[in-house]
C-alpha cells in the first residue's frame, strides 16, 4: 500500500485556504481516479483507489495543520508501512505560485505540518511542494497562508491540480523526473511570475561592432601632419 497525505486545515472556512492546496491535491486525485468517498478514519478523511496497479490511500488529516502528524502516524502504524510509503503534498511559500518541487526528505522549512510529520514519523518521506508564493514581509506570512486564492489564480492552480491528478501513478511507481516533466508540460513549464516593481529603463550597451563602426565614421583631417602622413600612405583622394 502507498499513502498519499495532502495537508490544510479541516472546515469549510478554511477550504480556499493557500494553506488548503494539500488537500485540493488530493481531492483532484480521488476525482479523477475513481477513488472511494471520503469516510472518517485515523483523525482524518480518507479515500481508498489504486494507482499504477498499486492499493493508494489518500489522507486529509483532520486534526489542523500543527498535528498532521498524528493522524499521518497512525495510518502508517496501522498498515505497519514505513514513511519509504509515503508522499506528503504541501504548500511552499519559497516558490512562485504554480512552480512544484519533489524531494525525500529534509528540513520542515518552518512548516508546522512537516514539522509535526518529521516528529511522528521521521524525515525520510518523499515530498511534494506546491509553490503559493511570499507575500515579500514576514509579517504577512500568517495573514497570506490563510487567505483564499483568487480568481485569477485559477489560470495555474487548475492545470497544476489536473497535472497532479493525471500523473498520479507515476508519484505511486517512484518516477519523479517523468513526473516533474509531465507537470510542467500540463503547467507550460513554469509558474506564475510575480509583477516586479518598477524600475528605471536601462540604456542596452551598444556592442563591439556597433561601437567600431561608430569609430570608422570619424572625418579624416584635411591639413596638418596627419593629413600629410595619410596622403603619402593612401595617396589623393579622387573624387
Amino acid at each position: 500500500m502507498f499513502i498519499i497525505a495532502g495537508l490544510g486545515n479541516p472546515g469549510g472556512q478554511y477550504a480556499g485556504n493557500r494553506h488548503n492546496i494539500g488537500f485540493m491535491a488530493v481531492d483532484a486525485i480521488a476525482d479523477s481516479n475513481g477513488f472511494s468517498p471520503w469516510s472518517s478514519k485515523f483523525k482524518g478523511l480518507i479515500s481508498e483507489g489504486s494507482l499504477a496497479g498499486e492499493k493508494v490511500l489518500l489522507i486529509k488529516p483532520q486534526t489542523f495543520m500543527n498535528l498532521s502528524g498524528e493522524a499521518v502516524g497512525e495510518v502508517l502504524r496501522f498498515y505497519k508501512l514505513s514513511v519509504a510509503d509515503l508522499l506528503v503534498i504541501y504548500d511552499e511559500l519559497d516558490l512562485i505560485p504554480g512552480k512544484a518541487r519533489i524531494k525525500t526528505g529534509g528540513g520542515s522549512g518552518g512548516h508546522n505540518g512537516i514539522k509535526s510529520i518529521d516528529a511522528h514519523c521521521g524525515k525520510d518521506y518523499r515530498r511534494l511542494r506546491l509553490g503559493i508564493g511570499h507575500p515579500g514581509d514576514k509579517a504577512r506570512v500568517h495573514g497570506h497562508v490563510l487567505g483564499n486564492f483568487a480568481k485569477v489564480d485559477s489560470e495555474w492552480l487548475e492545470p497544476l491540480l489536473a497535472g497532479i491528478a493525471s500523473n498520479a501513478d507515476l508519484l505511486v511507481r517512484g518516477e519523479d523526473s517523468q513526473f516533474m516533466n509531465k507537470l510542467a508540460l500540463a503547467t507550460g513549464g513554469s509558474g506564475a511570475q510575480p509583477q516586479p516593481a518598477a524600475a528605471k529603463p536601462v540604456r542596452k550597451a551598444k556592442s563591439h561592432i556597433h561601437n567600431a563602426r561608430q569609430h570608422g565614421q570619424q572625418k579624416m583631417p584635411e591639413s596638418g601632419p596627419m593629413a600629410d602622413m595619410l596622403k603619402k600612405m593612401f595617396g589623393q583622394k579622387k573624387d
